[in-house]
Parts: structure tokens; C-alpha cells; sequence
């Protein structure tokens, strides 16, 4: 499907289609909540049925494919990282919960922790978010963000767990 630059792609295009999360984007105030909100059933479903490999591996093709979703919809919306484009928060918070247990407290912890390092942007994810960028940019700081919380999850749950 062709498309001229500069203009924004309709929805129905397979780049909007998953820059957007399906049009999760699109939903008015905090874009980037509703994609890490919309994110977790998914992963929910991908822990349950497939364990961590599933999501891990999921998450990496999400990643890869968001990235060229990402630029598309970025380069024909006209701007850095348009607060329309989700699939970044989707794949960051799937990395996220790859430790997770399949349960509500630790999706809940996981899901406030990677809001809060998406929003506040600690070292170095503040840094890629401001000097990458392109597709790669708008989906590396989220990862990272992704994986700042995988990390504190894993010692939350070896403490936990014992």
C-alpha cells in the first residue's frame, strides 16, 4: 500500500494499524496508558498459554515490527514521536512483565512501574528518547524503560519467593 509523505496514514493502513495498537492510540488523554493498559490482557494470555518464552518472544516481534510501524507513522504524521503511536508502550510493558507471575498484584506493580520509568525517562532512557530518532527512537526508550521494570520484578520476585 503506497503512501504519499507528509500526509497522516488512514487507520486502516497495516503502520497505523499497529503504531496505533488498533486505534488505542487514538483515545483521547494519556495515549501512552491506554497502550500499556491494552497491553496487558495480551500478555496475560501469552504468560498463561505460553509462559515467559511466549512473551519474550512476542515482545520481540512487536519490537521489530513496531519500529517500521513506528517510522512509517511518525515520517507521515510529521513529528517526533506522536503521542498517537502505542506500540512502543505495548512492547515495553510486555518486556516488562516477562517475570511476572499471573497475578493481578504483580501485572498491577508492573503495570504502575512502567508507567512511572516511561514518564519520568531516568537515565539513560531519557537520554535515547532525546537524541535517537526515528522509529528505533521512539521504541528503544520504552524497552529500556521495559527493562528497568523486568529487572525490579525479578528481584521482587526472588525476595518474594525466597
Amino acid at each position: 500500500m503506497s503512501h504519499a509523505p507528509g500526509r497522516p496514514l488512514p487507520l486502516r493502513h497495516p503502520a497505523a494499524l499497529l503504531a496505533t495498537w488498533g486505534g488505542v492510540g487514538l483515545l483521547p488523554k494519556a495515549p501512552g496508558t491506554w497502550g500499556s493498559l491494552a497491553a496487558l490482557p495480551f500478555a496475560w494470555l501469552l504468560l498463561q498459554f505460553g509462559g515467559w518464552q511466549a512473551l519474550a518472544l512476542a515482545t520481540l516481534l512487536v519490537a521489530v515490527v513496531g519500529t517500521w510501524a513506528a517510522d512509517r507513522y511518525e515520517r507521515a504524521q510529521g513529528g517526533k514521536d506522536p503521542g498517537a503511536i502505542v506500540v512502543d508502550e505495548v512492547a515495553g510493558q510486555w518486556l516488562a512483565l516477562v517475570p511476572a507471575s499471573l497475578d493481578p498484584v504483580t501485572f498491577a506493580l508492573g503495570f504502575v512501574l512502567f508507567r512511572a520509568f516511561d514518564i519520568l525517562k531516568p537515565w539513560p532512557v531519557g537520554l535515547i528518547d532525546r537524541r535517537v530518532g526515528g522509529g528505533l527512537g521512539v521504541m528503544l526508550d520504552d524497552l529500556v524503560a521495559g527493562l528497568y521494570v523486568l529487572a525490579l520484578l525479578l528481584a521482587w520476585r526472588v525476595w518474594w519467593t525466597g
